[in-house]
């Protein structure tokens, strides 16, 4: 059974607007206000306000099939993976767990990041979870033939388990123009002052499988990433191939996101010397595990979470789903920085 997940300010303004005018016009009504009477605000159903998901849900991946969007989190309390559904991008629905049951190499309670690809009439689920055998996070594959769910891995071992580096986190699979799969992640060198990569490595068709080798993307060595890179989200337009990524320490006003670009999907890759272009402003702090998606009139959004800034480092804090407008052309990502004022809402 779903549970409706909160509405913004701003829906609940529109609703009243609505009901009142309703309610004038079932009376007979239809004359002016009493001038004591403020006249409501006006308000259309063009406009938004974040967070669209004003809730816990850490590490989002949004994914379209058809006009339905799915929305994948980090683990809860109550799910290994949370999900929900929305048919705008901002009224959402919790839907359950998309993988209640975790693979017999994982242990629970710290199942992160996962991100859905369709492939063929199924659906491919990577996500992180701790390998019972060494106790650091590996990434698996589980497959369903609904982007609901529920997902499935049989597999006895994690498909990325780089155990001499820290750990494997943050899958990401990529469809390439030409049809070739690859899959995306980071090792996670943090844990243990490493340092930390994107890798990325070939796919085989069914998305199931790695091939070929994992080639090394970006490193952590620029100030503002310090000890950790992470997050990756690779993006085609007009030939060119920007690799998002976001860096710092998650639990600060310092987190933030990045961009790079190559012409081949291997790279080499150049950082932006703009970096970072999604930095904590205001009340919001923090953005940063972002995912790119369209919406119904071919608009990219960027999907990210982010903090309350008076609840960085408090117990009780969560990390909400937010959205910005980011364009790609030119070599260059330009994204609209964090928000919670009205602004221009998604088409659906």
């Amino acid at each position: 059974m779903t549970r409706p997940l909160p509405v913004s300010r701003l829906s609940l303004a529109v609703a009243l607007s609505v009901l009142l005018t309703d309610s004038a016009t079932l009376a007979g009504g239809g004359g002016p206000a009493p001038a004591a009477r403020p006249a409501p605000v006006r308000t259309t159903a063009a406009t938004f306000r974040n967070p669209v998901i004003n809730e816990n849900f850490p590490d989002p991946f949004v994914l379209r099939e058809g006009k339905t969007y799915h929305a994948y989190a980090t683990n809860t309390a109550n799910a290994n993976v949370p999900h929900a559904t929305s048919r705008n991008l901002l009224q959402w629905e919790r839907a359950g767990d998309a993988m209640p049951v975790l693979p017999a190499w994982a242990e629970g309670g710290r199942t992160w990041a996962p991100e859905v690809a369709r492939v063929g009439k199924n659906y491919v689920l990577y996500f992180t979870a701790q390998h019972a055998e060494s106790g650091r996070q590996c990434i698996g594959a589980a497959t369903a033939t609904s982007a609901a769910g529920p997902f499935r891995d049989p597999s006895s071992k994690p498909l990325v388990c780089q155990l001499a580096e820290g750990g494997s986190i943050d899958a990401s699979p990529f469809l390439d123009a030409d049809g070739k799969r690859y899959l995306l992640w980071k090792n996670d060198g943090n844990c243990c002052n490493q340092a930390t990569n994107i890798y990325i490595q070939p796919l085989s068709s069914d998305g199931l499988h790695l091939t070929g080798k994992a080639t090394a993307l970006i490193q952590n060595f620029e100030l503002w990433e310090g000890n950790v890179i992470e997050a990756p989200t690779l993006y085609r337009a007009g030939g060119v191939y920007y690799l998002l990524y976001s860096g710092g320490p998650f639990d600060s006003t310092l987190y933030s996101v990045g961009y790079a670009t190559a012409k081949r999907v291997t790279g080499p890759y150049r950082k932006a010397p703009e970096n970072p272009i999604l930095v904590s402003k205001g009340a919001v702090a923090g953005p940063g595990h972002q995912t790119v998606i369209q919406d119904g009139a071919g608009q990219t959004w960027l999907a990210y979470h982010a903090w309350d800034e008076a609840r960085i480092g408090d117990a009780v804090g969560y990390r909400s789903l937010h959205l910005s407008p980011i364009t790609f052309a030119g070599g260059k990502v330009k994204v609209a920085q964090p928000s919670l004022a009205p602004q221009r809402a998604p088409t659906p």
